[in-house]
């Protein structure tokens, strides 16, 4: 979720053309949400196997992701690792979210309103050791690298921006200006057929506030995020008119004293977070067979849809460069 900044920030116009040949750390997290919740049958029921396994995040990554690498986009993923302490009680309340969608989509699944039935459907969405797991082995055959995180994934992917290891962060979440991350994209991972790409650049978004980094992130504390809650009746141009008023410090230090919140233990996570540095990222030839092996053969997929999305990550349609181009 985040941060709410969507108010106060404009993103830049772009298009795919623009990251042609670029690297993107893509937030795992986050994406295998958008796919969990998003591709699902009328009636909400996500894409199945044979066996009842839930299918929906892996035809996420094959189609979406094919369809990137076509645009010769170098995907990256981030898994998240253990969540700061400060992050327990933001988790505890969106499990509850989940469970009682997931308890009104039945129901309304009994009444037979289906409309109803997919809208909690997709607030019920879940990451079980499965999904991830599943994820993780279908990158591999794909050639594509991911990331353990060793905390945030927006963390991780804004310290590979910084460090050079990609061009930059592909998630939904302001959180990863907060953390650093020098670019941004929005939409990338949603459906990457859709001309609607958001770009954030850190030091424009700055100038164009006139505020710090600091100042962002003393911000979006008093607005909420993850790891605190945020101050009643103060949004994104409440706190940006603190900051330009030469307010914010006073109001975060009375903020701080007043809600019994530790609120700098939460600024340094987003100023001094912990990250792997010892990470290796190299784009490696897809395994074909092996990825029409475990999705058709194992899950059930149609072998044409999953062949034609393997072409793909050959690219052979074009004189763009192709995924075995890049290790």
């Amino acid at each position: 979720m985040g941060v709410k900044l969507k108010d106060i920030i404009k993103p830049e116009p772009i298009n795919f053309k623009d990251l042609e040949g670029r690297s993107v750390a893509i937030d795992a997290f986050n994406t295998l949400f958008q796919f969990l919740s998003i591709i699902r049958q009328r009636d909400g029921t996500p894409l199945l196997d044979q066996n009842g396994n839930i299918t929906s995040h892996l035809s996420g990554i094959l189609y979406r992701n094919s369809s990137m690498i076509e645009k010769d986009i170098k995907p990256v993923y981030v898994f998240d690792g253990k969540a700061p302490e400060l992050k327990k009680e933001t988790q505890e309340e969106r499990r509850q979210v989940r469970n009682e969608s997931e308890q009104k989509w039945k129901d309304a699944l009994k009444k037979g309103d289906i409309e109803e039935a997919r809208k909690y459907a997709m607030r019920s969405s879940k990451l079980s050791p499965y999904i991830i797991e599943s994820s993780k082995k279908l990158l591999t055959l794909m050639g594509i690298p991911y990331i353990e995180a060793c905390g945030e994934g927006e963390a991780q992917a804004a310290y590979m921006v910084k460090n050079g290891d990609v061009w930059a962060t592909a998630s939904q979440d302001y959180d990863c200006l907060l953390f650093g991350s020098a670019r941004v994209v929005r939409n990338l991972a949603i459906n990457s057929n859709l001309g609607n790409l958001e770009y954030y650049e850190l030091k424009k978004v700055l100038g164009n506030l006139d505020i710090t980094r600091e100042q962002l992130i003393e911000m979006g504390i008093l607005i909420g995020t993850d790891f605190n809650e945020g101050k009643k009746r103060v949004g994104a141009k409440t706190a940006l008119k603190y900051a330009q008023n030469g307010k914010l410090e006073t109001v975060f230090k009375e903020f701080e004293k007043e809600s019994n919140q530790n609120l700098e233990a939460v600024k340094e996570i987003f100023l001094n977070p912990t990250v792997n540095k010892d990470i290796k990222i190299k784009w490696k030839k897809p395994q074909n067979e092996k990825i029409i092996e475990f999705l058709c053969g194992e899950h059930g997929f149609s072998e044409s849809r999953v062949e034609n999305a393997c072409k793909k990550l050959k690219n052979l349609n074009s004189g763009q460069k192709s995924l075995e181009d890049w290790f």
